[in-house]
This record gives structure tokens, sequence and C-alpha cells, in this order.
């Protein structure tokens, strides 16, 4: 595992060790932990974001998507030749 330093707020720090304290993980599992759940989120949105983008140059809105979805729940029931 890596070593690095980071510098966060001593309150920030405090609440972290007595939240990994009280659930009898250290600091740096829980400070983990939060940071991949971050980066995981930010993925996320930047999934979200691109294919919010593609709707559009598509011209695609929210009320076309069950339609959409109907028309692939129908072209993956007919049976391949």
């Amino acid at each position: 595992m890596a070593q690095g330093n980071i510098f966060l707020p001593e309150s920030l720090l405090a609440e972290i060790q007595s939240t990994a304290a009280a659930e009898h993980r250290t600091a740096d599992e829980l400070a983990a932990d939060a940071v991949r759940k971050y980066l995981d989120e930010q993925k996320w949105q930047q999934l979200v974001t691109a294919g919010e983008r593609r709707a559009r140059e598509k011209g695609l809105t929210e009320d076309d998507v069950p339609r959409l979805i109907e028309e692939v729940r129908r072209e993956n029931r007919t049976p391949e030749r």
C-alpha cells in the first residue's frame, strides 16, 4: 500500500478517528473507503453527463425512454433465424 500525506482540518480528522474507532477500523481504512466512494460517484456522474449529452445530440428526451425500452425488449424477444 502506498503512503502519502493528506492535510485535513483538525475537526474533520477528529471525526474520522472517532467514527473509525466506533466501527473498529483504522482512520486510514475509513478515509480510503470514503475517497473510493467519492471517486466512484464522480465516474458515475461523468457517465450520466455523457449519456445526457448524447441524448441531447440525438434529440431524445425523457419522454422517449419508455418507447425506446419497449423497442429494445421487442427486438430481444424476436427469435433469430
